[in-house]
This record gives structure tokens, C-alpha cells and sequence, in this order.
């Protein structure tokens, strides 16, 4: 990375990346995506983005559109320059939790139900804890978008009384 990174935001950047790998995602998407988390300005060229994640030109593009694609950032248009710029998408974090959890929910309680067709004339012993697992998906595929809905109404509230407080 380029020099005029501090040694936190390097370190923020790499570990951005490692948690997207863990994720199952490529190291890349998550080193852009926590750059791009404190990038100033907050939107950041191809030729930026290279320079600073010490990336090819390829690399930066194959990762913009896997992560455009995933609805996690967006081309920010600056007037009467010719460059694309990319920002995070205004509903980055939402999406991010979705991609994450949302789906993976959805996936595990699939599976249960997959392997319960599967053993249905098996015997309860076979079938426990594929019906355990089905039950807490199935809760918490239910449970979550009302829990993600609190938050967003909590989280304007908190942004109302923080403008209130500026005037």
C-alpha cells in the first residue's frame, strides 16, 4: 500500500480482507470494501483503488464488479471528470448482513429440510438433529428481518437526534 496509509489503516484494510476470505469471499472484495469503509474522499478511482490496495488493474476490476454485483458499492459520477469513482453503496451494511446472514440461514434451513425428506421414514434418532436444526433456521429465518427492522428504525431515530443537536 502506499505510504500515506498509517499502519492502523493498512492493518484495518488487511484485516477487512481476512474476514472476507473467512467468509468465503475473495481476500480482494474485503481489502476494497474496508478501504472504501475509510477512504477520504469516500470515493476512490480504479487507479486509486490499485495504488493504495497495491493491486493490479484487473484485479481492482474483476473485484469492483463482484462487488457492484453484490449491491455493496456504486459509481459515483464527479462533474466533468472523465475517471469512474466508486463508492460504498448507501445500503452497504444492510446488504452486507443480508449476503451474510440472511442467506446462510435460508441455506442451513434448506438443508435441513433436504435431509429430512431424505430420513423421513427413518426413525426419530436419525432425524433429530436434522430436526433441530430445521426449527432454529426456520425461527431465526423469521426472526431476523423483524430484528434488522428495529435496528433501522432505532438507527433513524439516533440519526434524527443527532441532526436536531447540529441546529
Amino acid at each position: 500500500m502506499t505510504n500515506n496509509l498509517r499502519d492502523e489503516e493498512r492493518s484495518f484494510v488487511e484485516e477487512v480482507g481476512l474476514v472476507f476470505e473467512k467468509t468465503g469471499l475473495p481476500r480482494m472484495a474485503g481489502r476494497m470494501f474496508g478501504w472504501l469503509l475509510i477512504s477520504d474522499p469516500p470515493y476512490q478511482s480504479p487507479a486509486e483503488l490499485a495504488d493504495v490496495l497495491m493491486a493490479s488493474k484487473g484485479s481492482i476490476s474483476t473485484t469492483v464488479r463482484l462487488l457492484a454485483q453484490m449491491g455493496l458499492i456504486e459509481h459515483y459520477i464527479i462533474p466533468g471528470e472523465r475517471h469512474d469513482h466508486f463508492r460504498l453503496n448507501e445500503d452497504a451494511l444492510r446488504k452486507m448482513v443480508q449476503h451474510g446472514l440472511e442467506d446462510e440461514i435460508k441455506m442451513f434451513r434448506e438443508l435441513a429440510e433436504y435431509g429430512l425428506k431424505l430420513m423421513q421414514d427413518e426413525p426419530y434418532v436419525r432425524r433429530e438433529w436434522l430436526e433441530q436444526m430445521r426449527d432454529r433456521y426456520n425461527f431465526l429465518e423469521k426472526a431476523f428481518p423483524k430484528t434488522m427492522e428495529r435496528y433501522e428504525k432505532r438507527r433513524a431515530k439516533l440519526q434524527m437526534k443527532l441532526l436536531l443537536k447540529q441546529k
